[in-house]
């Protein structure tokens, strides 16, 4: 199923399904990960080898890791995963990913810290009969088995037409703006940047200065940002797009050093970070993007354990099929949620994504009382 309305219907439906399902906390060190033990779930065992790419963004440690281990421990409790983090580092991936076919994954559960390079372990894995799910961002040129993510296009669009809508409300309806996109190693800031550069384009939005932010990074995007504040003047643009919170976070901070007040210039974010969501609500940045990373992990377990096992995916969670360069890969694509200060307490705090205790703490108690978030 390729159109949008079915694959709309059946992301739903599955967020529907796995809403029964409660996701907690587990835990590991940095290179193996529990899977044993646990009550019900389904049967068979596998080892499945879970890699994950940096973690300098916080959902890979706080989220996506005890989410995607406690998934598989309650569906499949004589499962066992083992874990890696690539700390940013393309050659460490490689490298971990090789050590896990050494370890006796039966299956690798990828999420590439360059989609291009990581068709290499895609291939070794592969040439040992261990099939490969991409994870969050799509192993491109290779054969993979399946892929869970988000509608990373929607993501962009959704960030630009919040922006595009609070810049109308402002009084400047075509900006222009300062334009911070993510990693250009990542495949998925490509499709940010597309799905962006398609909502700005339809609200009629220029752009005056647009920048490729290597490693996200928050420094990397607080120069960019400062450079485009010194060539526009501190009254020549009228917002800021940065593709996720730790871009947008240093965009605030470049605001800040030119003397603007952040609560006049709304900025963009991604991931519904603490620390986003935070200054979202003390009125410094206006957006994130919300998703939900517990379904993502479970249907990415769900498949790890199926092909693990020999089994066929579960077809009532796939939605359509993405080629990747090389092959029309089985996918669950989910939708994601555009977050500003009115609807943070109906989502991520509702669904447990972010606990009102970690946001409300010191000096945004007061803005959490504002919102209505009781912490």
């Amino acid at each position: 199923m390729s159109a949008l309305s079915s694959r709309v219907w059946f992301a739903a439906a599955g967020l529907a399904i796995i809403a029964l399902v409660a996701v907690g906390c587990g835990s590991s060190d940095d290179t193996t990960g529990g899977g044993e033990g646990g009550g019900g779930g389904g049967g068979g065992s596998a080892t499945i080898a879970l890699l994950l790419p940096e973690n300098e963004t916080p959902r890979y440690e706080t989220n996506d890791k005890p989410d995607f281990e406690n998934a598989v421990k309650e569906k499949c409790p004589d499962c066992e995963v083992i874990y890696f983090n690539a700390g940013g580092d393309a050659e460490k991936q490689q490298s971990q990913g090789e050590a896990a076919l050494t370890k006796g994954a039966e299956v690798l559960v990828l999420d590439p810290m360059d989609s291009k390079s990581a068709a290499a372990i895609a291939e070794r894995a592969n040439a040992q009969g261990v099939p490969v799910v991409s994870y969050d961002r799509l192993i491109e040129n290779s054969e993979v088995d399946a892929y869970v993510s988000f509608d990373n296009e929607r993501v962009g669009e959704l960030q630009a037409e919040t922006l595009a809508k609070k810049l109308k409300e402002d009084g400047h309806p075509t900006g222009p703006i300062i334009k911070i996109n993510g990693d250009p190693a990542d495949p998925n800031a490509a499709l940010f940047k597309k799905g962006s550069n398609k909502g700005f384009e339809e609200a009629g939005v220029k752009v005056a200065k647009e920048y490729d932010t290597p490693g996200w990074t928050a420094e990397n995007a607080q120069r960019e940002a400062q450079q485009a504040i010194t060539a526009l003047g501190n009254d020549g643009f009228f917002g800021i797009y940065a593709a996720n919170d730790d871009t947008g976070g240093g965009a605030i901070a470049a605001l800040k050093g030119a003397g603007l007040n952040p609560e006049e210039v709304p900025v963009t974010g991604q991931d519904s970070t603490v620390a986003g969501l935070q200054r979202i609500l003390a009125g410094q940045q206006y957006m994130t993007i919300y998703k939900a990373i517990p379904p993502q992990a479970e249907i990415a377990a769900e498949f790890a354990i199926a092909l693990g096992n020999d089994e066929e995916l579960p077809q009532d969670k796939v939605t359509e099929e993405v080629n990747n360069g090389k092959t029309d890969v089985p996918s669950a694509i989910l939708e994601p949620v555009a977050v500003v200060k009115d609807n943070i307490k109906d989502t991520v705090v509702k669904d447990g994504f972010v606990e009102a205790s970690e946001l409300c703490t010191g000096p945004y108690a007061a803005d959490c009382k504002e919102a209505g978030i009781s912490g």
